[in-house]
């Protein structure tokens, strides 16, 4: 039977998850050191720091499969948490969440994010996507256009992987870990500790420090498979609290191999809702076009671990109450197309998640009201939504948004 409770907006989209992808997101550059793992704990072979980082961007993508447990400590309210029930990516703000995946290691993958009697998937088939919720009963299938579909034949490979990527994705190991060794550069140390045991594998331990005090991450310890230089655990520590993890991302169970053929496939099952949704191809500069005006891109202040990215002209209540036109000053489209637009609706919260949680009541929860606007802190990031429309987003203490305000 199809539900008729109301769309529960998708909360990877929302800004609120954020802090999660502070995980990857932040750890900009890498400057090696030439110390050795000590390999007292294993027998895997000496390595450099620098030998490290080069062998797991160089490591062939492996077929796999495995438990991953995502544990967040970003200091936000309980009551965040005790209203969302069932398994909803929210969930990932706090807590552990135990998710189930699966990897071709080419182009197809399934995560499966696990609550007590409901799941949360996402199924990723080339240029095409789709997820599924049985807390609400939907499916969502992301698709491109004919035209785009005939772009994406003439890129390059990279392009194509750029292109393609999904905002439906659920954070894994690999992807906390990819993001931080793809920019290798001048902004932190890299050290090998030493030799460990990930979800009953030899690891190497890698240890990424930021070089400047402007930051609210204090480290990120990657754990690397000493066979395949996979990424099977990645912990983001804050500034403030040594005590344990801010974010942890692990496998706790891992086996490398082809999964079967039917884990990659999707249908959804009976009576469930079903959306269709054509996603826009950005465009070479970046934005996304139509026969409107292009969405201003935002504006990035800093470098390394202090950088900020300021978005402008956003309406935050408006958007709340999910209207589109919020997104720039002038209340005109900032997508042409009617498929980009019914895109950009993805993108823009329900004014209730269908459990009861109103989304209004919920930003005023989580923020301060500060004189420049309104502050959301956490362990790992800060959001600072000024009186004049900007949002400032950084891994930065939130007296540095206030001050750019």
């Amino acid at each position: 039977m199809t539900s008729t409770a109301p769309a529960r907006r998708n909360f990877l989209r929302s800004p609120w998850v954020v802090p999660i992808a502070v995980t990857s997101a932040v750890a900009v550059s890498l400057l090696s050191q030439p110390l050795f793992a000590s390999g007292d704990s294993n027998d895997l072979p000496d390595v450099t720091a620098d030998q490290l980082v080069t062998q797991v961007l160089d490591a062939k993508p492996q077929a796999m499969s495995g438990t991953v447990v995502h544990t967040a400590r970003l200091g936000l309210p309980d009551m965040l948490f005790t209203e969302a029930t069932g398994a909803d990516p929210i969930s990932l703000l706090g807590g552990s969440s135990t998710m189930r995946v699966w990897t071709d290691g080419v182009d197809r993958s399934r995560v499966a994010l696990l609550g007590t009697m409901s799941e949360y998937s996402v199924v990723n088939d080339g240029p095409e996507a789709w997820t599924y919720s049985s807390s609400n009963d939907e499916a969502v299938h992301y698709s491109f256009s004919d035209a785009d579909l005939a772009r994406l034949k003439t890129m390059g490979e990279q392009a194509r992987v750029e292109a393609t990527k999904k905002q439906a994705e659920l954070p894994t190991p690999q992807e906390a870990a990819t993001e931080a060794l793809a920019r290798v550069g001048e902004f932190s140390t890299v050290r090998v500790d030493s030799q460990s045991t990930v979800a009953g594998r030899e690891v190497y331990q890698l240890i990424v420090t930021p070089t400047t005090d402007k930051t609210l991450v204090k480290r990120i310890v990657l754990s690397i498979d000493g066979e395949t230089k996979i990424p099977l655990r990645v912990q983001t520590w804050s500034t403030q609290d040594d005590t344990a993890p801010a974010v942890e991302v692990s496998f706790t169970d891992v086996t490398f191999g082809m999964p079967s053929e039917s884990v990659f496939g999707f249908t959804a099952p009976a009576g469930v809702t079903e959306r269709e949704v054509v996603v826009p191809l950005p465009q070479n500069d970046g934005a996304v076009k139509g026969s409107g005006s292009a969405h201003e891109m935002p504006v990035v202040t800093g470098t390394g671990w202090g950088t900020v990215v300021e978005f402008k002209d956003l309406d935050v209540a408006a958007l709340l109450a999910k209207d589109p036109s919020a997104m720039t000053g002038s209340g005109e489209r900032i997508i042409g197309s009617e498929e980009a637009q019914k895109m950009l609706e993805e993108f823009v919260p329900e004014h209730s998640d269908g459990s009861g949680m109103d989304m209004g009541v919920l930003y005023d929860q989580l923020t301060t009201k500060v004189p420049e606007g309104r502050l959301l802190s956490t362990t790992l990031l800060s959001i600072l939504v000024t009186n004049d429309g900007r949002v400032l987003v950084g891994a930065v203490p939130a007296e540095t948004l206030r001050a750019m305000a």
